[in-house]
């Protein structure tokens, strides 16, 4: 059983992750989905709000499993059993960061690839950060994200206005 590994914050889930999510999971027999958690980096979400989030994204695909990790990703993936780590990639600058990641987690666990999975080209200039300074603002967000992830956003900016 070859198992992959889908590692990121995830704040928010966007249509590219749920894209490469799909992709990922019609390549390997199974896909956790890590969410990554950095205490130094400002999150919109809590661990648990983008776990539950992503847990009810991915309910209809069975092979993908979602998990939260705070150590290494390649020590994840060497604990669980996984020979794949699964990188979505939008741009050169996305690859260049990437490829010098693969070659890091490479150096520290050699039996680990990395796959680079280009997103589809209408989810480009998707990037999490941006969505949330549009929705900040009142833009619309709705073809970058599900409808429960748009909700949740909106609902999260206006909880922080208060």
């Amino acid at each position: 059983m070859t198992k992959a590994v889908f590692a990121g914050t995830f704040d928010p889930p966007t249509y590219g992750h749920l894209d490469i999510i799909q992709r990922a999971s019609s390549l390997f027999d199974s896909v956790d989905i890590l969410i990554a958690v950095n205490e130094n980096k400002k999150t919109l979400f809590s661990q648990s709000e983008r776990e539950e989030m992503l847990k009810d994204l991915v309910k209809d695909i069975k092979n993908v499993q979602v998990h939260c990790w705070n150590g290494l990703v390649v020590d994840y993936a060497s604990k669980t059993g996984a020979k794949v780590l699964i990188r979505g990639i939008r741009n050169s600058i996305d690859f260049a960061y990437e490829f010098d990641l693969s070659l890091m987690n490479r150096k520290l666990k050699s039996s680990i690839e990395t796959l680079f999975i280009p997103t589809n080209q209408k989810y480009l200039l998707l990037k999490s950060s941006t969505i949330k300074e549009l929705a900040h603002f009142g833009g619309d967000i709705s073809e970058m994200v599900p409808p429960l992830i748009e909700k949740a956003i909106k609902d999260k900016l206006e909880s922080q206005k208060l």
